[in-house]
């Protein structure tokens, strides 16, 4: 049980990294460039996890990164980049949080991982405390974005998913590295034939950069995906409701936000729903075969990325 929590922990550093992407995208990066800012995304963090593994792709290899370049990271990254800019946060959130339940529902056939009623209750739970904390009915929502940001969770649960049936043994932060810079390449083309010369980039638009493509990709998506491969893929989609969490509790402890008594109802709701999605105690997490990940890859990671940058202030979630 103890290891269980230990894996509980290192996969919930990427929902509370994706909380802080939303404000820095929104704040910080080039509105009408979504094709190169998820270009810059992915690029960056890609050769930094290569530099720590330095290995290439063999066999299958060569076009299982194609392909999880292509769902999770060219589309994946450009969806939640422009749902960014067309959807206020709460609603984008709150779409976002939809997620649990439709990784549960699609790891049954792909994973044959039927979803469990504790994980079932949970989703629904932790939504509807997603939902009582960010929907007031004070914004408008978008259609586009709302489009963005519903297909952005169909693609990156199917997309994770499928990272996790084709683990082999094959090292983790190899494989994370290859379809980052795989997605990234696949970008760069489409970039360069709508969007023109790459925009004009500021001090501030820099230090964004380094933070979303260090902290929010190659770090977060290391800790992810090292959860996908210890626990089930309805405990991993639960812990994804920290996310909208880590938003509000930023936007209250940074920008000065005041914590209504709904929001702290709905935050009640949302960590009930993630400690029922919690690993079994008798239950044995699913591995792949004869595959012990590196335990110290997660923190190779956050080594780089603390000695590269300072992180800036967030309060917003959205991966």
């Amino acid at each position: 049980m103890e290891a269980n929590l230990r894996w509980v922990a290192l996969t919930a550093v990427a929902p509370v990294a994706w909380g802080a992407n939303y404000y820095v995208t929104r704040s910080y990066l080039p509105a009408d460039s979504p094709l190169y800012g998820a270009a810059l995304r992915a690029l960056p963090a890609g050769l930094v996890l290569l530099a720590l593994r330095r290995q290439r792709p063999r066999g299958a290899w060569w076009w299982r990164s194609a392909v999880l370049g292509l769902v999770n990271v060219s589309v994946f990254f450009t969806l939640v980049y422009a749902a960014s800019q067309l959807l206020p946060a709460s609603v984008a959130s709150t779409v976002m949080a939809a997620s649990p339940l439709t990784m549960m529902f699609l790891a049954w056939p792909l994973l044959a991982e039927r979803p469990r009623g504790a994980h079932l209750t949970g989703a629904v739970i932790g939504l509807g405390g997603v939902c009582l904390m960010l929907l007031t009915g004070a914004v408008a929502a978008s259609v586009p974005g709302v489009l963005a940001s519903a297909t952005a969770v169909l693609v990156s649960s199917f997309g994770h998913l499928l990272t996790k049936r084709w683990s082999d043994g094959t090292d983790l932060i190899a494989t994370t590295s290859w379809q980052l810079v795989a997605g990234g390449l696949f970008l760069l083309p489409f970039a360069a034939v709508t969007e023109g010369a790459p925009p004009a980039l500021s001090p501030s638009a820099l230090l964004a950069f380094a933070f979303v493509s260090l902290v929010a990709t190659a770090l977060a998506f290391t800790a992810w995906f090292t959860g996908l491969r210890h626990l089930p893929a309805g405990t991993v989609g639960l812990i994804g409701l920290l996310n909208p969490v880590t938003g509000v509790l930023c936007g209250v402890l940074i920008a000065g936000e005041e914590l209504t008594g709904r929001q702290l109802c709905g935050l009640a709701l949302v960590l009930t729903g993630v400690i029922l999605g919690r690993p079994a105690r008798a239950a044995r997490t699913r591995r792949s075969p004869s595959v012990t990940p590196d335990p110290t890859a997660v923190s190779q990671v956050s080594s780089s990325a603390s000695r590269s940058i300072s992180s800036p202030s967030s309060q917003r979630p959205v991966r």
